[in-house]
């Protein structure tokens, strides 16, 4: 286990850098995350990072990739429903690292 410091105050995340009390999630925090794994956090970035969160309020389960792919599809529109947008967006895989950055556990199916 380790610890991500943000303003002073430490967040416990697991060997793979998830965050491991779901609940301490913030904004701050991701964009902590988000520059460790060397993204730049974007209003698309942000959208997904959302939906992921969401979509883990209402399953209590953090997506597989083509899961992800499916359901953003369906509602943010086809264009950014494919794994090319979203590996532009997450070039480390979308689903392991956006759900990191959101805070979520790593998605099930996941290497």
């Amino acid at each position: 286990m380790g610890t991500i410091e943000v303003s002073g105050k430490s967040y416990e995340v697991d060997e793979e850098g998830y965050l491991v009390d779901l609940s301490q999630w913030n904004e701050e925090l991701a964009g902590e995350i988000a520059k460790a794994e060397k993204i730049e956090m974007s209003e698309s970035h942000w959208e997904v990072v959302n939906f992921l969160r969401e979509y883990y309020n209402e399953y209590q389960i953090a997506p597989a990739v083509r899961v992800l792919t499916k359901a953003i599809g369906k509602k943010l529109g086809p264009d950014k429903g494919s794994n090319q947008y979203l590996y532009e967006l997450f070039p480390y895989g979308p689903a392991k690292q956006a759900c990191k950055i959101a805070g979520l556990p790593k998605p099930t199916g996941c290497v």
